[in-house]
């Protein structure tokens, strides 16, 4: 099985704007496409990747000026420190989940797969996809729903959920989805369930707050013309990176100085996010969501 088909490979890499002699980091190591990709253009530079993932890791490169990293990429800063780096040339990150992670069922992250409810990227973690459904409050299980899954009707959809898991306790995809019969027109089913599932991912793995805690590093990190590539598969992802890149802060709110200039540590490459192209979407349909945006350190 392929573990994972990067995304926007090509683009992703020449927005890295490799110095062959720089430190560079890899911050979602996965299959290894990026990495290996960037690989390829180093010289005398490094390479550092991170992954928290048991399976990912057992990708590995052998090389000399590559090192991988099993963590959480929230932990970046302080792991680079421990290896005497306090300054890199590049980071990439490539947001959400692998290919290898949905398609197999024991990791339970998929509904089209009548397995136990895991959805944990790192399944050392004491928190998964079954503690959430069978533990959460309704009022808790409304917001995951609701922030994560950008679904409105989270209230009715977490007080059924009360309603049955009284009853018996919920462990598996199919369990979970015959609760929610009913709850959403059948055309929509796909999509309804995606973001039920991505919600309650997002929540077991604390995902949003992860990223925050990787932006809110890179700029300090990143040597001045070192570059920041983001590729994002929803809108949560997405704003969260526009912001910092366009506003200079995860919230969007705009600080200025005595000139009515914006301080911002990162300026964009691209005036439009970069999408795959129509051949990359039919070759790859988990593509067809993702953006990438581009960014260099001022």
């Amino acid at each position: 099985m392929t573990y994972h088909n990067p995304v926007l490979l090509d683009e992703s890499i020449k927005g890295l704007n490799i110095n062959p002699n720089g430190i560079y980091v890899d911050a979602t190591f996965g299959g290894g496409g990026h990495s290996k990709e960037i690989m390829k253009s180093l010289q005398e530079g490094c390479l550092f990747a991170f992954d928290q993932d048991d399976d990912a890791i057992k990708n590995t490169i052998v090389d000399n000026k590559f090192k991988l990293i099993k963590a959480n990429f929230r932990y970046i800063k302080n792991f680079l420190k421990i290896e005497g780096v306090s300054k890199i040339d590049g980071l990439i990150a490539d947001l959400g989940i692998s290919s290898y992670q949905i398609d197999v069922p024991e990791r339970g992250f998929a509904y089209r797969y009548d397995s136990v409810m895991d959805m944990r990227m790192n399944t050392h973690s004491s928190l998964d996809a079954r503690e959430v459904i069978n533990s959460y409050s309704e009022s808790d299980l409304a917001k995951v729903f609701y922030e994560y899954g950008e679904i409105k009707q989270s209230r009715r959809i977490a007080k059924t959920i009360i309603e049955h898991r009284e009853k018996k306790n919920i462990h598996t995809a199919s369990e979970f989805i015959n609760i929610l019969e009913g709850l959403y027109p059948q055309r929509m089913r796909n999509k309804f369930l995606s973001r039920i599932f991505q919600a309650i991912r997002i929540e077991v793995n604390d995902e949003i707050n992860a990223l925050k805690d990787l932006l809110e590093d890179v700029a300090g990190l990143l040597n001045n013309k070192g570059r920041l590539v983001v590729i994002s598969y929803h809108s949560l992802e997405d704003r969260l990176v526009k912001n910092l890149i366009n506003k200079g802060s995860l919230s969007g709110f705009q600080e200025k100085d005595l000139y009515g200039r914006v301080n911002k540590d990162l300026d964009p490459i691209n005036k439009k996010v970069i999408v795959p192209e129509d051949k990359e979407c039919k070759e790859n349909p988990r593509a067809r969501s993702a953006k990438l945006r581009v960014a260099e350190k001022i």
